[in-house]
């Protein structure tokens, strides 16, 4: 079964299929940015028909004020909505899509930790950590049809399909990114909300209070694809120093986001 991937894999490779991530690790991207991004843009309408909308003003305007700092950052316009759900999550999509379940709101305590999980969320898309998925899809199997398959979330390759772009618990299947990539969008978190004035510290607050709100329901690192909570707290710990260059440089050039 791996060998076949692991030849199409450098296959792709040798036809100049790789690419390099932000943080310099080598990919195999073979979808391009328009196609993914129109996965994005789809899962993002769909979600928006199924789920409900919060109408809190306060949550939507928070949310929004903390992504357009960050995004400011990133550059390109970015949709930004708030859904009606208890769970204490948050995700971005290609194609500049956010969106942020209003349960974080019960587990944040201020605008820094909301804007760690968006800037994590964010780091994804720039890693295009969804694209990296959706093309070792395509290198095993008929990739391309995972696009039509967006319209229809439920059916098998349609649950696959928005489980590429980490959505699939909402429609049935769970993919979750794998510790690689979930590591490497924390560091790139990390930095976009230092660099958009954001004190990284409380990164690892929040990633204390998730441990804790788990009640210890998290399994151990080896039976997981996330890395742990000690892991993933040591790493930001080790890129702090960087990180805090960033954010005095921030604070210094004006930029101090009051998004509470």
């Amino acid at each position: 079964m791996l060998k076949p991937f692991f030849a199409a894999v450098a296959a792709a490779c040798l036809l100049s299929a790789c690419a390099v991530s932000p943080t310099g690790r080598k990919q195999l991207i073979l979808m391009s940015d328009a196609q993914v991004d129109q996965m994005g843009l789809q899962a993002f309408d769909t979600l928006k028909k199924d789920k409900p909308l919060s109408t809190n003003a306060r949550y939507n305007e928070i949310a929004r004020c903390i992504a357009g700092n960050i995004t400011q950052i990133t550059g390109g316009n970015w949709e930004v909505v708030v859904f009606e759900d208890s769970s204490y999550n948050a995700f971005a999509l290609p194609g500049n899509k956010i969106g942020v379940y209003s349960g974080m709101f019960n587990l944040v305590e201020n605008q820094d930790q909301l804007a760690a999980v968006i800037g994590h969320e964010i780091g994804h898309v720039l890693a295009k950590h969804s694209n990296e998925r959706a093309s070792q899809e395509m290198a095993v199997s008929s990739g391309m049809a995972l696009i039509q398959a967006m319209s229809t979330p439920t059916s098998t390759l349609g649950q696959t399909a928005f489980g590429l772009l980490g959505l699939g618990a909402e429609y049935g299947v769970l993919m979750p990114y794998s510790r690689l990539q979930e590591s490497e969008a924390d560091i790139i978190g990390l930095d976009l909300m230092a660099k958009a004035g954001f004190d990284p510290r409380q990164s690892i607050n929040l990633w204390q209070r998730m441990e804790q709100a788990m009640q210890g329901r998290q399994p151990v690192e080896f039976l997981s694809t996330h890395p742990s909570h000690a892991t993933r707290e040591q790493d930001l710990q080790q890129h702090m120093p960087q990180a805090m260059q960033l954010f005095q440089q921030a604070q210094a050039m004006g930029r101090q986001p009051r998004c509470q």
